[in-house]
């Protein structure tokens, strides 16, 4: 279905007024608050491309951080050898991505259901082992950045214009998984959630199929830990770790499964809640908890779900 003129009204005016908020927060003296927009933004591009996974492709992954930290690491091991150009190190960090993801997803999706949640876990975990075990990574104290990536003629090293490449990057990835879930392809991914045995039996390549899925919503979170990596001067392995995988995981459900915002809705809210709440009181995480289960309980399709409920 093509959308309706006053949902395009809508995104077009939510662009703009995220494109006006640096200058903004600038006007107002809170520059603090471009760099925590930046971050939930980037966020919002990594459960985005995890949304992609689990609710275009009904495979439920718990180890998406692995890739958000395999693009963090390459930006800094790349940086550190002397290759700052993020025409460079951006695109290999989302092509090292792609490629774990292609080796990992041949393996798990073998598997099926729970299967498939735990081997994933299990891979993003030996990943994170390994980052740690090697010395040239870092080890548990990461890998600092010397400077920002350079992408002329824009100035990343300004939080400003690094939240205006993000929004881009955001906007931009959008736009094509929004163009690839109606293509032929999305119409044969939407079957196999549906029905995978009837596709299989249809004849078409299965496999094939969900691992170009797996490998694309990981590539956009490589994506992601490039600019997380460059946003905080460091590549951290607790970008890496499982609790990382759970908050993205929290963040699609909370946002909506299967729905095209979802995943920048849920990395807004939670975010911004525990942004929120941290300034209110000590058990901010509480309350972030009685916030998850309202929504699962009375709001099933996510926050973005609520918006068709009321049409």
């Amino acid at each position: 279905m093509k959308p309706s003129h006053s949902g395009t009204l809508a995104e077009t005016a939510l662009l703009i007024a995220a494109v006006a908020l640096p200058l903004l927060l600038q006007a107002f003296g809170e520059d603090y608050y471009i760099g925590f927009a930046t971050r939930l933004l980037i966020f919002a591009l990594a459960a985005t491309g995890l949304n992609f996974i689990v609710g275009y492709g009904g495979m439920v992954a718990f180890g998406h951080a692995a890739f958000f930290g395999i693009g963090a690491y390459a930006v800094a091991l790349l940086m550190n050898a002397g290759i700052f150009s993020a025409w460079i190190t951006w695109p290999v960090a989302v092509a090292a991505a792609a490629l774990a993801a292609l080796l990992i997803g041949a393996a798990s999706l073998r598997t099926r259901g729970v299967y498939f949640i735990m081997i994933t876990l299990a891979f993003a975990q030996m990943i994170y082992y390994s980052v740690v075990s090697l010395e040239f990574a870092g080890g548990d104290d990461g890998l600092p950045l010397e400077q920002r990536s350079t992408l002329v003629p824009l100035d990343l090293a300004d939080d400003a214009t690094l939240y205006w490449v993000t929004l881009g990057l955001l906007a931009a990835s959008l736009m094509a998984l929004k163009r690839l879930a109606a293509s032929r392809y999305g119409r044969a991914l939407t079957g196999l959630r549906q029905n995978e045995t009837r596709m299989e039996a249809l004849g078409y390549p299965v496999q094939q199929i969900k691992l170009v899925c797996f490998v694309v919503g990981s590539a956009v979170a490589g994506l992601a830990g490039a600019l997380l990596a460059n946003q905080n001067g460091m590549a951290s392995p607790s970008q890496l770790y499982w609790t990382q995988s759970g908050m993205l995981l929290v963040m699609v459900i909370l946002g909506g499964v299967g729905q095209r915002f979802g995943g920048m809705l849920g990395a807004i809210a939670l975010l911004g809640l525990e942004e929120v709440l941290g300034r209110i009181t000590e058990h901010s995480h509480f309350y972030v908890g009685l916030a998850l289960l309202a929504v699962v309980l009375y709001a099933p399709r996510g926050l973005a779900g609520l918006w068709g409920r009321q049409k």
